[in-house]
């Protein structure tokens, strides 16, 4: 069985069919998809007291979690079932061998061939329909990516698979090629009872490394071009910034000449810092909230024809995930912005291997391909989703198809934004390595890296060019250690030193920037708008240094969590009483209730301190 990535699965079915199987071992089952959406599951109190109270508010105390995904992480499915993954969600198969073992690394574009192969003969997948329409008219909606490459291979091949579509009633019914008849399906499942939430992704907080890394790759997005985008923090943050670029024009203007005051900005890359005049054009495999800010302000207005209809397009995206005002967003589209969405196959946003490829080459003009990931070698390769051991921790997705199709079409740049340190249990990492076992993308497709301290331009440099370019925009703490390895191997001039702007490559100086003057009203920790209450957002700042504390390592550090939960006890709680109530603390239960109490207060207490000052 094959059923989508991410938000277009259709949960009731899927559980009601893993039940059976499971409870009868006579039987096998062979699922085939990516990106299993569950709500978190916290296991520490602490967490749970916040987390608990959001998950019913925003998905609902009757959202149907993904039982197989529940025990496939848990280690619990039974031996008659087997779960074949091409993209997990982040960190979620950690801890399961048999995900591990069963995952498939496959381009995106791959997929729709791989499970066609693998003789896959029942595809379920949850659809729309268009409640404004007298016919029956349906939509593979969020979810036409992989689905209709398939149908196609089924159809060219002459072989029968039973298609399913299960009718949500609050999934937006979006058209282009996603758009398909009544009898694309073998069977349409509509059930008046099904009224649970669709999966929506809460906003997270961008931290300030966030903010900078999305302001240098703002001033690389070029007007009358290209935008391909993610998800996550880094992407909202470039987001966040394009806004302020087209928008707040004269203030954007002021923090490009401070954050270069100090920097050395490279001639050969095309940076831009006025409004976006002409506007963008959105190619996406995955389409998120972000292209409707962009559409909100007049950024994502540049249209092309679309090939296939000949309908003027703003947007070409493969399948889209995000909040609930996105979706909310896309129920009410206006005709205009409505007919301007075309969704369709992954194959063709992601590829240029198309009939249709001189159209598809004219439409992608001045292209943008940002990406994250998760380290970069100082020879310019990036690993993206596979630890060095092995450990699978996302997936390709369609990463290595857009840093591929940068080098193909005509001024186009793949740029990928990654944090330059990454902690954890109280010690920092540098994300800027020598080497690294498993690359997602090579070096020799090397072009545009940016950290928080900075952009380096890999694309046609040497080896040495390119082992100094990112050393300059590595950590400084780590920067002796990496010019001593690229020495060592001989990719580095002996009488190499380390630049005096890289030496003030801090942590502290990027929050620095980020807290000075005007900067504090644009680079916001929600700057795209947030799910949680004012409080819940204070909450999320104040939870996340305890929890970083508290998963250290160590007597000490646990002598330090000792202490704040001390010191926050003879702290006035009456200006936090709002947070303490929503946590369950005005009046704690039990000595670890006090201790989480002053934990809180002690953070909190801090918070406002730096905030006033």
């Amino acid at each position: 069985m094959a059923t989508p990535l991410g938000l277009g699965k259709p949960n009731l079915l899927l559980n009601e069919l893993y039940r059976r199987i499971k409870n009868n071992p006579s039987l096998s089952l062979k699922i085939f998809s990516a990106l299993a959406l569950n709500p978190p599951s916290p296991k520490e109190d602490l967490a749970k007291r916040f987390f608990v109270p959001f998950a019913k508010r925003h998905w609902g105390v009757d959202y149907p979690e993904l039982q197989y995904a529940k025990d496939a992480e848990a280690n619990l499915l039974p031996s008659n079932v087997r779960i074949h993954e091409f993209y997990f969600r982040a960190g979620a198969a950690m801890n399961s061998p048999k995900l591990q073992q069963d995952y498939q690394s496959i381009n995106y574009t791959r997929v729709a061939e791989s499970v066609y192969n693998e003789g896959v003969n029942l595809v379920v997948q949850m659809i729309a329909k268009n409640p404004k329409s007298e016919t029956a008219r349906y939509s593979l909606s969020c979810n036409p990516d992989v689905t209709l490459d398939l149908v196609d291979l089924y159809r060219a091949g002459k072989k029968n698979v039973l298609m399913v579509g299960m009718v949500h009633p609050d999934l937006p019914f979006l058209g282009g090629e996603a758009e398909v008849p009544a009898d694309f399906f073998n069977l349409i499942i509509e059930d008046t009872t099904i009224q649970h939430e669709i999966f929506a992704l809460p906003k997270l907080p961008i931290s300030a490394a966030d903010h900078v890394i999305g302001f240098y790759a703002s001033q690389l997005v070029a007007d009358d071009g290209t935008l391909q985008i993610g998800i996550g923090s880094l992407s909202d943050a470039v987001i966040a910034s394009m806004l302020m670029r087209h928008q707040n024009n004269l203030l954007y203007n002021e923090l490009v000449e401070q954050i270069w005051k100090n920097g050395k900005k490279s001639s050969s890359l095309p940076y831009e810092k006025s409004p976006f005049k002409e506007g963008i054009y959105g190619l996406s495999e995955m389409v998120t909230d972000g292209y409707m800010h962009l559409r909100e302000a007049g950024i994502l207005k540049r249209e092309v024809i679309d090939e296939k209809s000949g309908a003027k397009t703003y947007l070409h995206g493969a399948f889209y995930l995000g909040s609930k005002k996105f979706y909310s967003w896309l129920r009410e589209l206006n005709p205009e912005n409505f007919s301007g969405i075309r969704m369709t196959r992954v194959s063709k946003v992601n590829d240029l291997y198309d009939p249709h490829e001189l159209v598809l080459r004219m439409q992608r003009r001045n292209p943008r391909f940002l990406n994250t990931c998760m380290q970069v070698t100082l020879l310019g390769g990036a690993a993206s989703e596979t630890l060095e051991n092995g450990s699978v921790v996302s997936g390709v997705g369609g990463q290595y198809n857009f840093v591929a199709m940068a080098q193909e079409l005509k001024n186009s740049r793949s740029i990928l934004m990654l944090r330059s340190v990454r902690e954890s249990k109280g010690k920092r990492f540098s994300n800027i390595v020598w080497s690294h076992g498993h690359l997602t993308i090579p070096r020799h497709l090397r072009d545009i890296v940016i950290t928080e301290y900075g952009v380096a331009d890999l694309k046609n440099k040497s080896d040495e060019e390119c082992v100094k370019a990112m050393i300059e925009i590595a950590d400084a703490e780590f920067q002796e250690a990496l010019v001593k390895k690229a020495k060592q191997h001989r990719k580095l001039s002996l009488d190499y030193q380390i630049t005096e702007t890289a030496k003030q490559n801090t942590s502290e100086n990027v929050k620095k920037f980020i807290a000075r003057g005007r900067q504090s009203e644009v680079f916001k920790a929600f700057a795209l708008g947030s799910d949680f209450t004012e409080v819940e957002q204070n909450l999320v700042a104040a939870l996340e240094p305890i929890q970083n504390l508290a998963s250290t390592p160590g007597v000490s550090a646990k002598l330090k969590l000792f202490a704040w939960a001390l010191n926050g006890l003879v702290i006035d709680a009456n200006p936090f009483a709002a947070e303490l109530e929503r946590m369950d603390l005005i009046k704690p239960q039990g000595l670890m209730a006090k201790i989480y109490r002053g934990l809180l207060l002690k953070v909190l207490n801090e918070q406002k301190i730096y905030e006033f000052n």
